[in-house]
């Protein structure tokens, strides 16, 4: 009789993503697919024009990028000591306490899955143009979106990089066609004279700024989850704040740009009668004037990739937000694991992707409005999540460095995330004052504090969650935070970890 082999098989899961599958070029890929510039210039622009009627918008982008670029100096210096699949959940524990990173992983949980839900709203939306040309009609939107949804999901279950090749291929096309356009709309001024008026201070701090500064700054939601896939860098230390950096700068002067030229091309002082009347359609039609009849259909598939592609990196990040809360038994343990073949969170993949059919067929069945009630106040009230997010980690920035030293200067851990904490503070304050507008819901709705009221709620049940952690098994307690560290610590050295790291 043959021996028996007491070696283990190895498992097919493990508690470790897969490290050194991402360069820059692929954490930017990610990042810049989140923002979604096609959707953003096409949609977010014209609804800014359009509803609130300010024409300061491309100032507003670089104004905004100039705030998240503060919070990004204190971001990276921070990230080159933390590497965390969980970032905000992570840093916040690391700044302010394990009870406030667990409540803002409860916030951060409900906002990216908001934003990652809300696109199966529009995907239908998106198609029915392109497959109207090519078959001549279209389906019922859930049959789009329940196609999307399966893509995505068999995605997610795939290696990190394979993901990252195909935002590539899909974003740089995105980029291009955006380039495209805004070149023929620069090229046929509106009177013959291009005019810089909408650069003009005077037109953006005027009645309505603060939706402007809100609807701006959700134009950049994502560009933060470059620390996200930290842990799957080849090199964390140089990959996250050249992406991050990288990231703000090409989304601020591709939205400034192409805000500012579809003034140009409308004129300063009809862009807000005109975006009212044509909307999403309006940079399309201008395209049609300028640059012909196949522009229009290489820029609405275009359309349609930029809110797949948008998909694909949401349900990365959100994947990775549930995974690293899985890992340090926040969530159940299940979703801590990953596949040893392809390195993906396969269970908090698999979670997410169940989610998004549940809400898909729940709309569908009941016939609501799926890019009103679904990817219009998902999205806004998701990117609003993030807002708050990436307020409280600019306080735990300083938190962080006042509680364990380090050696940066005073610049990164002190003066940068301060200015940021303010400017952000006093954004959220204008978002919460403006939510009506932004929901376009009457002043007395119930949404307009409903929606955001969800996320202190969610906070203050994540902050108790810990609290009972720290009572009841105060061997998870102590992981909270700590990564991919998080097995090998006990509550013995749990402090000593809090402070080297």
């Amino acid at each position: 009789m043959p021996p028996t082999s007491t070696v283990d098989r190895p498992s097919n899961v493990s508690e470790a993503l897969a490290r050194g599958r991402l360069g820059i070029p692929s954490v930017i890929f990610f990042v810049l697919s989140a923002a979604a510039p096609l959707t953003v210039v096409a949609g977010v622009v014209t609804t800014g024009y359009g509803v609130i009627g300010v024409t300061g918008i491309p100032l507003a982008f670089l104004l905004v990028a100039a705030v998240l670029a503060l919070f990004s100096v204190g971001y990276v210096a921070m990230s080159r000591r933390v590497e965390n699949a969980g970032a905000f959940y992570a840093y916040i524990s690391r700044g302010l306490g394990r009870p406030a990173g667990v409540g803002a992983a409860w916030v951060a949980l409900i906002a990216y899955n908001a934003l990652q839900v809300g696109l199966y709203g529009t995907i239908g939306a998106a198609a029915e143009p392109v497959l109207d040309r090519i078959f001549g009609g279209h389906p019922h939107w859930a049959v789009v979106a329940v196609v999307a949804w399966a893509l995505v999901g068999l995605l997610g279950l795939l290696r990190v990089d394979i993901n990252g090749l195909v935002l590539a291929a899909l974003l740089v096309a995105e980029i291009v066609v955006i380039l495209v356009f805004d070149l023929g709309q620069l090229g046929n001024p509106a009177g013959g004279e291009v005019s810089f008026a909408t650069f003009s201070p005077d037109n953006l701090f005027v009645p309505g700024v603060g939706a402007v500064l809100v609807l701006a700054i959700l134009g950049f939601v994502g560009f933060e989850s470059a620390v996200v896939f930290s842990e799957e860098s080849k090199d964390p230390k140089r990959t996250v704040p050249l992406a991050t950096y990288l990231s703000v700068a090409i989304i601020a002067g591709l939205y400034a740009l192409s805000s500012w030229t579809m003034t140009v091309a409308v004129g300063p002082d009809q862009i807000v009668a005109a975006s009212g009347e044509q909307s999403v359609t309006l940079i399309f039609n201008l395209a049609a004037e300028h640059l012909g009849d196949t522009a229009v259909t290489i820029g609405q598939a275009l359309f349609l990739t930029s809110v797949l592609a948008a998909m694909i990196s949401f349900h990365n990040t959100t994947a990775r937000y549930t995974f690293a809360l899985g890992r340090e038994r926040v969530l159940p343990a299940v979703f801590g694991r990953t596949s040893t073949s392809s390195g993906a969170p396969r269970a908090a993949s698999l979670a997410q992707s169940a989610l998004g059919l549940v809400v898909i067929l729940l709309y569908a069945i009941n016939g609501w409005d799926p890019v009103v009630k679904l990817f219009f106040w998902g999205g806004t009230t998701g990117g609003f999540g993030v807002l708050l997010l990436i307020a409280t980690t600019s306080v735990a920035v300083i938190g962080y460095f006042v509680r364990s030293g380090g050696d940066e200067n005073l610049w990164r851990r002190a003066i940068a995330p301060g200015l940021a904490t303010i400017a952000l503070f006093v954004i959220i304050w204008l978002a919460v004052s403006n939510f009506a507008n932004l929901l376009g819901v009457a002043p007395d709705s119930t949404l307009r504090w409903a929606l955001p009221a969800v996320y202190p709620v969610a906070a203050l049940l994540g902050i108790g969650w810990a609290l009972v952690l720290r009572n009841n098994r105060p061997d998870t307690y102590a992981r909270i935070g700590l990564g991919a560290a998080s097995a090998a610590v006990t509550p013995d050295t749990a402090a000593r970890v809090e402070v080297t790291r």
